[in-house]
């Protein structure tokens, strides 16, 4: 019996022993919890500015002009005197076709129209004769008629043959055959030796002139009413100039040097497809481009007055596909708030609605926080403000 009391009085010692210790350990930990530093959080500052707007399509370059070389007379092609890919001028003779038989058609024309205008002489000679002889009544009225009737007959044939003169001599300078334009000649449909026909259908070579160059692009006609009430809003300004500039940028992802400019859009809509023909016209002195080729337009839709980027890093997405920022307020407390947004450019989201002038979005340490929370915010500097302020291009 005595055994057992002291059982249980060393027992009840040693827990309590426990007991102090344990409350002895937790005292420290609680009182560290509650010196632990705010958390640090990496912070911008976003405001309004002007913000250039662009949108990015897709297009195919084509020639500026197209001309399809034919033959207009027929016979055997002699020589060609170009070279296949070579630049050619306006006029320069492309193919000679053999003149023999032109050659022949013009002399024989030029006979006619000789014995034409022998025979106009001598009907104007008998009808001055008959004008006399009629005004001494040494003839009828009637035969003076027919004299000078004979005359303007003969003044007739005279311009036929003078008009068949020249059409003879027009077919004898269409055998040579020239170049309709400038530009770049393809490859030749035809060798010496070979019959051509006047206007055949198959072209002997083509002539595309690629400086300037035209770039044909789709718009779709939503996108075209969403940037019209843009601008009938306010929210969107015309730039500088009439026509609207275009920035190319090739297949291997580099920006073509040279800018060019819209020049019309279509004023029907595809009912296939529902989207707007666009063309634009580029220089290409260098000739770099060439009809056919796929490229990217990035067309200036105009300039925000008063647009706001925010990085994307600092925007989260909602489950039901909303979009949310974190903000330190003057407290340095975070706040969550709901923003709607636009477009992403360069790596930043433009905004809506949901921000202010001087709201500070926290971009790093989203990780370490929730709302209510004191933080330790540090200005960071981002690409948005540069971006904003300069000529933002459409991501």
């Amino acid at each position: 019996m005595l055994n057992t009391s002291l059982i249980r009085t060393l027992s009840a010692t040693l827990l309590a022993g426990l007991l102090v210790a344990g409350c002895d350990t937790s005292a420290p930990t609680a009182a560290a919890a509650s010196a632990a530093p705010a958390p640090e959080v990496d912070v911008i500052t976003v405001n309004s500015r002007p913000v250039s707007l662009h949108s990015e399509l897709t297009g195919r370059t084509s020639a500026h002009r197209i001309a399809e070389v034919r033959p207009q007379v027929s016979g055997i092609v002699l020589q060609r005197l170009f070279e296949e890919g070579s630049d050619v001028k306006a006029g320069q003779v492309l193919y000679r076709i053999d003149p023999v038989i032109y050659e022949a058609e013009v002399a024989s024309a030029e006979a006619e129209l000789a014995k034409a205008q022998a025979a106009e002489h001598s009907a104007r000679l008998r009808a001055d004769r008959y004008t006399e002889l009629a005004q001494r009544q040494a003839v009828s009225r009637q035969d003076q008629d027919d004299a000078r009737a004979s005359w303007k007959q003969a003044q007739a044939e005279v311009a036929a043959a003078r008009a068949a003169l020249q059409r003879a001599r027009i077919n004898l300078a269409y055998t040579e055959v020239k170049a309709p334009i400038a530009g770049r000649i393809g490859t030749s449909g035809v060798t010496e030796g070979a019959l051509v026909t006047a206007e055949q259908s198959a072209p002997l070579t083509t002539i595309q002139q690629l400086d300037p160059l035209y770039v044909d692009m789709r718009q779709s006609t939503s996108e075209l009413l969403r940037l019209k009430r843009a601008f009938a809003d306010g929210s969107l300004v015309a730039g500088p100039g009439d026509s609207a500039e275009i920035q190319i940028r090739l297949e291997d992802g580099s920006v073509y040097g040279k800018p060019g400019t819209l020049k019309f859009s279509d004023v029907a809509v595809d009912e296939s497809t529902g989207m707007v023909n666009l063309r634009a016209e580029v220089p290409n002195p260098d000739l770099l481009l060439l009809p056919g080729m796929f490229v990217r337009g990035q067309l200036t839709e105009g300039e925000r007055p008063r647009g706001m980027l925010v990085p994307q890093a600092g925007v989260t997405r909602t489950p039901n596909g909303g979009a949310t920022v974190l903000l330190v307020d003057a407290e340095n407390k975070v706040e969550k708030r709901p923003v709607q947004l636009g477009r992403a450019i360069d790596g930043n989201w433009l905004v809506e609605s949901g921000l202010e002038d001087g709201a500070r979005v926290i971009v790093a340490g989203l990780q370490k926080v929730r709302p209510g929370m004191t933080v330790t915010p540090s200005e960071t500097a981002t690409a948005a403000g540069d971006a904003a302020a300069s000529n933002v291009k459409d991501s």
